[in-house]
């Protein structure tokens, strides 16, 4: 694979999908269009029911390099995902979730060992290293390893983190994986999917500060979505290899 030569240049895609997140959307579109390194953002609206469509269309009138689609439908995070991933232009693309749980000051993280040759996808990891992490829910965590551990067991990738919403992958990588699952399935079906071009294909991780948010913030994800992500484990990589 081609090395990225031009470390100052802009150089990423970051996709973003949203379903009703009006109370921080600007924010974060405001700190994602702050980084350098941004090309488009390409943000996916998931046929959200508060006024999160309205800011939207507001807001990427005022910046050319917004890019804006939406759903007609409620279709889940994955959906929205493949919606922005195809659409993808830029040599780097970044998964950045809608809220204000990763910071994307920390992009370059992400990008150094891409840019550097050395990576070809990067995991941003809430659990390596020693960065800022809010203290929330202790069940959570305890599924995030377990969950990371099945999905190891079943790659043989030594994730720390394999749910974490911040990844980061060369585009033409990306781009080539047929990516199926709707909600949050997206997590373990790529991991899967990635492992299987390992190692051939070269996985990094990183660490990453979290600051997450509880569900009186407006956290979605719940226990079905964990239910869905074991599915997933088992079904992308044992029950349907290709």
């Amino acid at each position: 694979m081609n090395e990225i030569t031009e470390p100052n240049r802009r150089c990423l895609s970051v996709i973003m999908p949203i379903y009703n997140e009006a109370a921080t959307v600007a924010e974060i579109i405001r700190r994602v269009l702050q980084q350098d390194s941004v090309q488009e953002l390409i943000i996916v609206d998931d046929c959200s029911s508060d006024a999160t469509l309205e800011v939207l269309r507001k807001l990427a009138s005022e910046d050319n390099r917004i890019r804006l689609f939406s759903h007609d439908v409620n279709c889940g995070k994955g959906a929205a995902l493949r919606t922005g991933l195809k659409e993808a232009l830029a040599d780097v693309v970044v998964i950045q979730d809608a809220d204000l749980e990763y910071d994307p000051a920390e992009y370059g993280k992400l990008l150094k060992p891409i840019l550097n040759g050395q990576a070809d996808v990067v995991y941003g990891s809430r659990f390596l290293g020693s960065e800022a992490h809010r203290v929330l829910y202790y069940w959570h965590s305890v599924g995030n390893y377990f969950l990371t551990l099945l999905s190891n067991m079943a790659t043989n990738l030594n994730l720390t983190d394999m749910e974490t919403g911040f990844k980061a992958f060369r585009r033409e990588v990306i781009q080539k994986i047929n990516l199926v699952e709707n909600r949050f399935g997206f997590e373990p079906e790529v991991t899967a999917k990635l492992a299987r071009l390992h190692p051939k294909l070269r996985i990094y991780e990183v660490a990453v500060s979290y600051y997450g948010r509880t569900y009186e913030d407006g956290k979605k994800i719940g226990w079905r979505d964990g239910v869905r992500a074991l599915i997933s484990i088992f079904k992308y990589n044992f029950f349907n290899p290709k």
